[in-house]
């Protein structure tokens, strides 16, 4: 189904900071009897000709993100202060955890690292790579657009001091129907992904 004007407004579970406790409520509702697609998103296969850190082992950190983002649905923005849920439609998981172990996949694929995990996997940690989830949505006010932003802060475990921090962000176009909008989340997320490997392993 796409975000045309036609488009019904029923079709839409509506959230905004104000009225997600009804959403949720919505969610819960219909919770027998929907069917949902469930959508994943792929782990970015990094460019192994940049810089390495074999003798390095990188911890990534649970992200943060708003509440609105820190669920298993998938975000519509219909104004700067309006979003909605994308109908009939989720992740496979709560959207930090997804992140969160795509990031732990990309940097594996890289090959550059002497060791990347999650908490409690018994690193013998070097480094922190600590996120907060900005943007993971869908811009219908704007074309269309998925947006992707995730800001990064990279920390010397040993001592807690901020190594270095930056802000990643892209956009990609998307639309058609659930899958043409995932896909774009997709290509948005593994160029995001792509920055923040390569960015990483030059800072460390």
């Amino acid at each position: 189904m796409g975000l045309s004007h036609s488009m019904s407004r029923r079709s839409w579970i509506r959230g905004t900071a104000i009225i997600l406790p009804l959403a949720a409520a919505l969610l819960t509702g219909c919770g027998s009897t929907a069917k949902n697609d469930t959508f994943d998103l792929s782990a970015a296969s990094v460019d192994g000709t940049g810089p390495s850190a074999k003798n390095k082992q990188l911890l990534i950190a649970d992200p943060s993100a708003l509440k609105a983002l820190n669920s298993d649905q998938i975000v519509i923005r219909v104004s700067p202060s309006e979003i909605q849920y994308l109908s009939r439609a989720q992740w496979s998981d709560t959207l930090p955890r997804m992140v969160q172990s795509k990031l732990v996949q990309a940097f594996e694929n890289s090959g550059k690292l002497g060791g990347v995990g999650k908490p409690g996997q018994g690193l013998a940690i070097d480094y922190q790579l600590v996120t907060d989830i900005r943007s993971f949505e869908i811009d219908a006010s704007s074309g269309n657009r998925a947006v992707v932003e995730i800001s990064a802060k990279i920390l010397n475990d040993r001592n807690g001091t901020v190594l270095t921090q930056q802000v990643f962000r892209a956009t990609a176009a998307a639309g058609g129907d659930n899958t043409g909008f995932v896909k774009g989340l997709g290509r948005a997320f593994t160029e995001v992904t792509d920055q923040i490997v390569g960015w990483t392993l030059k800072s460390i």
